[in-house]
């Protein structure tokens, strides 16, 4: 059976045997050397040395009692804080780093994504970066793993545009909403839904998950990118905003869904196309 505690030692830095040493203290303590490798199943020719690094790294504390030592653990929650603490200020340092190399180096790249929970993490990791605006749209499917991530950003004062295809449910609404009123025709002409995530006007992916269930697309900062991403969203909010107004308007005049308005190769309308 996995020993989940091990595990998680192990992940933060610590060999088996030290990992092992401190489970054993925060077990039983105060021990003496003899006793933490009896405790821990350790070979006792090798203790000393293992307790001699945890020691040196604070997690351990020697207590001199007459003759003989006797160890005890940095209580758990510490030994938490401290490795918090100093993963936070390495990542920050690490950070500023990069940001300072990125700017001697602007050369953009396109990352692919692929797999839906990797997807839905990248979309869930570029929203909490959001500093101003973020656009977006998407279907039920996604903004129902994605609403929690957009409603804290919008407490924070972040401005949303979303672009939802289908019916919306009144209780994901979030932000400023725009329904598109031809999910259907796109989701044949895609072979699935779309979503494109665009964070002030800094970063933006593009994906699509297809009927199968399989999902494939690409994240980039690169400028082009970017602006592609941004002109689509927003183009979807102008259109919608039309169709909120001139629906009918635009049927007499292009047909149902649009048909004649969606011909990208002709500049036909459906009322010329009745007289003839």
């Amino acid at each position: 059976m996995v020993d989940n505690m091990i595990t998680y030692l192990r992940e933060l830095g610590l060999s088996d045997y030290e990992a092992r040493t401190y489970k054993a203290l925060c077990q039983v303590s105060p021990l003496t050397a003899y006793e933490v490798a009896q405790q821990a199943g350790l070979p006792t020719s090798k203790i000393y040395q293992v307790l001699g690094r945890l020691l040196e790294k604070g997690l351990v504390l020697c207590l001199q009692e007459q003759t003989r030592k006797r160890y005890i653990p940095q209580e758990l929650e510490e030994f938490a804080a401290g490795c918090r603490y100093q993963m936070e200020k390495t990542l920050a340092g690490l950070e500023e780093e990069g940001r300072k190399l990125m700017q001697e180096n602007q050369v953009s790249y396109i990352w692919n994504l692929k797999g839906y929970q990797e997807i839905v993490d990248k979309a869930r990791q570029i929203i909490a970066s959001a500093q101003s605006k973020i656009l977006i749209s998407l279907w039920q499917d996604e903004l129902l793993n994605l609403a929690p991530a957009l409603r804290a950003k919008c407490a924070e004062g972040v401005r949303l545009g979303l672009v939802h295809f289908g019916d919306l449910d009144p209780t994901l609404a979030v932000g400023t909403c725009f329904s598109h009123p031809i999910a259907d025709t796109l989701f044949q002409e895609k072979g699935g839904r779309g979503l494109t995530l665009v964070v002030d006007s800094r970063e933006a992916m593009m994906v699509t998950v297809f009927e199968t269930g399989e999902a494939e697309g690409a994240w980039s900062r690169n400028r082009g990118y970017v602006n592609l991403a941004e002109d689509y969203v927003k183009h979807d909010i102008y259109i919608m905003k039309i169709v909120d107004r001139f629906d009918t308007l635009l049927i007499d005049r292009f047909g149902p869904g649009y048909r004649k308005l969606r011909d990208v190769f002709s500049d036909e309308e459906e009322q010329w196309e009745q007289k003839t």
